[in-house]
């Protein structure tokens, strides 16, 4: 099963960028739907990148599309998370996760499983 591990958060700028690593010990990435997810004190977690393996299709919300791009390195393992052009709403704890099926784009939170401990992105004006 999934085994994920974030890292790449830290303190950034507005308008700078951050790349986020996902790595999966447990080998599956490449055989699942994997999802980046994000959630700040007193919020719900709410999903914002999420990319199926079998049909290559992703999934963004709209306050991160076009600045924010999700990708997998199957020979790594790794799920990543390239963000641009970042803005102080965007400071929250940042989360990985897999999703129990291979070919969705769902980007709901409660049907993942396997999550990451998450990695803090702070963006300062």
């Amino acid at each position: 099963q999934a085994q994920l591990v974030e890292s790449g958060g830290g303190l950034v700028q507005a308008g700078g960028s951050l790349r986020l690593s996902c790595v999966d010990s447990g080998r599956t990435i490449s055989a699942k739907t994997v999802g980046w997810f994000r959630q700040t004190p007193g919020q719900e977690r709410e999903g914002i990148a999420c990319f199926s393996n079998s049909d290559g299709i992703s999934y963004y919300k709209n306050s991160v599309k076009g600045r924010f791009t999700v990708s997998t390195d199957d020979a790594k393992n790794t799920l990543y998370l390239q963000m641009n052009s970042l803005k102080p709403e965007d400071t929250a704890v940042y989360y990985c996760a897999a999703h129990p099926e291979s070919a969705t784009t769902s980007c709901k939170p409660w049907e993942y499983e396997h999550w990451g401990q998450g990695t803090q992105v702070t963006v300062s004006s």
